[in-house]
């Protein structure tokens, strides 16, 4: 008897290894991007990290650069401001940055490997422009100073995480959150909304 079922669960099956396998690599990938840094993680650390062979991870990713692409994919989830009120939306921005920071350790590693390696600078870079610019649109007075003005607030947001979170300056990490935000988000608010110098 002719099961005609039985390839497409086995189908089924090996797409939900599959998948489990890619998620097993990703989670151990960032996890050792994170502790480690992208030139001291390697693919044999991620591999056993994920208990799989390392030949598994290059079949998936092809290389270390492309396992870290797909790692640090992130979705920064920047809050919608259009009901905040125009003045409120620099200290909403360091508030959500901050928030994200300390609650999510990618971002960090991100950070570490765009400070040292070109491709993790240009996805870090493509993760900010893609996302923090519609933000910047949305409150700047000339949509055309868009670009200038949303490089502008990734100074601090990335500068404020490097010295707090990467390099850990002892004076940047003993500010409180709310001191934070009341020192930099004056700075993000006039980047966006203050006329053109």
């Amino acid at each position: 008897m002719n099961d005609s079922t039985a390839p497409s669960t086995s189908s089924g099956t090996s797409s939900r290894r599959s998948d489990a396998t890619r998620n097993a690599i990703l989670e151990a990938a960032r996890e050792r991007f994170a502790a480690d840094g992208y030139e001291r993680a390697t693919i044999r650390a991620i591999a056993k990290d994920a208990r799989i062979d390392p030949s598994m991870v290059m079949r998936y990713y092809g290389n270390k650069e492309g396992l870290f692409a797909a790692a640090v994919s992130y979705d920064l989830r920047l809050p919608d401001l259009t009901s905040t009120a125009r003045d409120e939306v620099g200290r909403a921005l360091v508030t959500h940055f901050l928030a994200m920071w300390e609650e999510n350790e990618e971002l960090t590693a991100m950070l570490r490997v765009g400070a040292t390696n070109q491709g993790g600078a240009e996805r870090m870079q493509g993760i900010f422009r893609d996302q923090l610019m519609p933000v910047a649109r949305q409150a700047c007075p000339d949509p055309e100073q868009a670009p200038a003005r949303a490089g502008l607030v990734a100074s601090q947001l990335l500068g404020l995480a490097l010295t707090r979170y990467v390099l850990r300056f002892a004076p940047t990490v003993a500010l409180a959150r709310e001191e934070v935000v009341a020192w930099l988000g004056p700075t993000v608010q006039r980047y966006l909304t203050a006329p053109s110098p």
